[in-house]
């Protein structure tokens, strides 16, 4: 009897943890392949960005280039992308913010190269200054 228990929690927990999570994203995935409408931009499951030009019913047409469409069905559509105003703002502060990164790692990137040379340098003058009593001794100048 308590095997038989078992089990049936066994397969609870694998259906809340594992079955029904999936469900979900297949519903959501469904949802936004449903409410998918011209002008729309998508992508297909082949790995194509295009606009939805036209709708009907379960057929659509996605144009991916100026002047070329391709002619397929709501299956075909992998994702429907947000519009386009919301990533160049993204963009727009990403390369913001990425210059100004780029220009602290430069400064700091300088000073260090600046440090190491420093340290190079007194070594090379300590060398050549500790080799010239030596150079002497040997009759080179």
């Amino acid at each position: 009897m308590s095997f038989l228990i078992i089990m049936v929690l066994v397969l609870v927990v694998m259906y809340v943890l594992m079955i029904r999570p999936q469900r979900q994203r297949q519903a959501t995935q469904q949802r936004m392949i449903d409410d998918a409408a011209v002008g729309n931009d998508v992508l297909t499951t082949g790995g194509i960005y295009g606009t939805i030009t036209r709708a009907e019913g379960d057929d659509i047409v996605v144009e991916i280039a100026d002047g070329v469409t391709v002619h397929m069905t709501r299956r075909g559509i992998a994702a429907v992308l947000p519009p386009e105003e919301e990533e160049e703002e993204e963009e727009e502060e990403e390369e913001s913010e990425a210059s100004d990164t780029d220009a602290a790692e430069a400064s700091a990137e300088d000073e260090s190269l600046d440090a190491v040379e420093d340290v190079v340098t007194d070594r090379v003058e300590g060398v050549t200054n500790a080799d010239a009593p030596r150079a002497a001794a040997e009759g080179r100048s």
